[in-house]
């Protein structure tokens, strides 16, 4: 089960942390993406973490602002976002794979075997 949470509404320019938080399972050689769907589009990938060796993936025009993280220890995956633009609202989702994946395989949806109920996001201007 996995349980997103830390959105909310702020204005251009701040910064909000999502957490996602993985029971009944440790994570400990998964792999968890974020995702996010803004109204009227497709959900797209935002960034991944591999749980065995750190690895990440990101959406390219997301790089330098965006970063995912991980705590063994509380088997919680974290997106920090920093400068949030309005283009940025959207509902943002957790996944998780069951097993590590192929970094080409990051970003695909059909990749992730479990989702999470999705937080909202949305960027005053």
């Amino acid at each position: 089960q996995l349980q997103a949470s830390g959105g909310g509404l702020v204005q251009a320019g701040a910064s909000l942390r999502l957490s996602c938080a993985g029971s009944g399972r440790t994570l400990s050689r998964d792999t968890m993406g974020w995702f996010r769907q803004a109204p009227g589009k497709e959900r797209e990938f935002v960034a991944g973490i591999r749980w065995s060796d750190n690895k990440k993936v990101y959406k390219d025009s997301l790089k330098g602002r965006f970063t995912i993280s991980k705590d063994n220890a509380k088997n919680t995956v974290y997106l920090r976002m920093n400068s949030l633009q309005p283009e940025d609202t959207a509902v943002y989702y957790c996944a998780l794979k069951i097993g590590s994946l192929i970094l080409s395989s990051f970003k695909s949806e059909v990749s992730y075997d479990y989702w999470g109920q999705g937080t909202q996001v949305t960027v005053s201007s």
